[in-house]
Parts: structure tokens; sequence; C-alpha cells
């Protein structure tokens, strides 16, 4: 899959006063520091199931944000993740929570961004959890459908994709 260039997060803010930008929480990973696409929402807790799930069907583009209430317990996305996702054409993943397997994240050509890395995985079945409701974290309401665009400076969302 061929990806088009995002735009710059400063251009997007400078044209879109009203976009949501987020509180400068995240950290960067994954081989692209630039992503952008149509959002698709998560809304888990110390439970990757669903994370799974999502990154196994065709991304489209899209850029799974995942609240995972800010835990830094355990990873949601891992290596085995991030390489499913880079393969069904995810553009990024953006985590309100925690990653591991950090260099292979690294190595594959998808973005992400999470709070910090922590090695302990994620226990299967402990919780359940939602698909396709808005999600609120770092200042931003993320809602299934609209747009999200992360580069080195920042996250920044709009109701749709602004007019190239």
């Amino acid at each position: 899959m061929t990806s088009t260039p995002s735009p710059a997060t400063t251009d997007v803010s400078d044209a879109h006063p009203e976009a949501q930008v987020c509180d400068p929480l995240f950290q960067s990973f994954g081989g692209r520091t630039a992503f952008s696409g149509p959002i698709a929402t998560l809304k888990v807790f110390e439970d990757n199931s669903l994370v799974r799930a999502a990154v196994e069907q065709p991304g489209e583009g899209r850029v799974l944000v995942v609240d995972g209430g800010g835990s830094l317990r355990c990873a949601l996305v891992g290596g085995n993740l991030a390489v499913l996702a880079a393969e069904n054409g995810w553009a990024g993943v953006v985590v309100n929570g925690a990653v591991r397997d950090v260099d292979e994240i690294d190595a594959q050509p998808i973005g992400v961004r999470a709070l910090a890395a922590h090695p302990r995985r994620s226990e299967k079945g402990m919780h359940s959890g939602q698909i396709g409701i808005p999600v609120i974290f770092a200042g931003v309401v993320f809602r299934e459908g609209e747009w999200v665009c992360a580069d080195r400076d920042g996250i920044v969302v709009l109701p749709q994709a602004p007019a190239s």
C-alpha cells in the first residue's frame, strides 16, 4: 500500500484554528514519524484482544485510536500487532496507554503514538471493551470517522480531512 504524505500538524493547526490538538503527552514509535487518516476507535482496559481484532481487519488507511484508560501497567500494542497493522493497511495507531517490543514496532512502516513503553503484556479476557464510540483523552474527543494527523510536533483532530 502506498500512502500519501501526511500534512504537517503545524500547517493543519494554522489553517484550522478550530482543530482539536492533543496535550503533548505522547512518545513516537514506529517507522513512520508522520501519519494521518480517518479514525477508528476502541475503548479497552489492560486487555488488547479488541486491538488485535481491529488490526487483523483491513485498515484502509485509517488510524486506530485506542483509549486504554491511560494505564501504564501493561502494553496494549506490541511488535506482533504492529506487523499486523502495517500488513493490513493501517496508517497508524494512537494509544492512551503503553506499547512494548519497541524495536519491532520501529521496524514497521506504521506510525504509533503512546504514553510510554512497558514490557508486560496485557491480560486477555480480563476486561470488556467498546468499539466505535467517542473516546476522550489528552484534551481531545476522538470520534469514529473523523480525521487525525500526527507528526513529531503533535496530534491534531478535525471533523474531516482538510482539502488538499
